[in-house]
């Protein structure tokens, strides 16, 4: 296996595994019921129902992260529900980098995942057939 073979794979694997874990472990809490998630979501200022449509919006956002049409959309949308989860947790006093991590992550898996996207974030030339001759 080439190295640019190895680097998508990773990609794909983190892209995965953030999905699954936004899926399994962050939206399911918002979309199922639980002892004590009424106050837990008080305490954060959300109500039940509002975090459920957010539960919605997350497994939306990483359904549409897997899709490469839609990845770099996804990761940009990503990045904005992170941030205000990071606010949210910030707000409460609580522990913030889980949020900013998987943020940070993402972004990583899109890279490996798309070579493009690391090149335009470093500021190097597009090497996209496209954009030769471009000014």
């Amino acid at each position: 296996m080439n190295r640019t073979r190895k680097l998508r794979t990773t990609g794909w694997v983190l892209s995965g595994l953030i999905s699954v874990f936004l899926i399994g472990a962050s939206a399911s809490g918002k979309l199922t019921s639980w002892e004590g998630k009424a106050e837990m979501f008080a305490k954060m200022g959300w109500s039940e129902d509002v975090m459920f449509r957010i539960g919605i919006v997350e497994v939306v956002i990483a359904v549409l992260f897997l899709v490469p049409r839609t990845a770099f959309v996804a990761t940009i949308l990503l990045a904005a529900y992170l941030g205000g989860a990071t606010a949210t947790h910030v707000r409460v006093g609580e522990a913030f980098f889980i949020p900013i991590v998987l943020g940070v992550l993402a972004w990583i898996a899109l890279g490996l995942r798309q070579p493009e996207v690391l090149r335009l974030a470093f500021g190097k030339p597009s090497q996209h057939p496209e954009s030769k001759g471009l000014k």
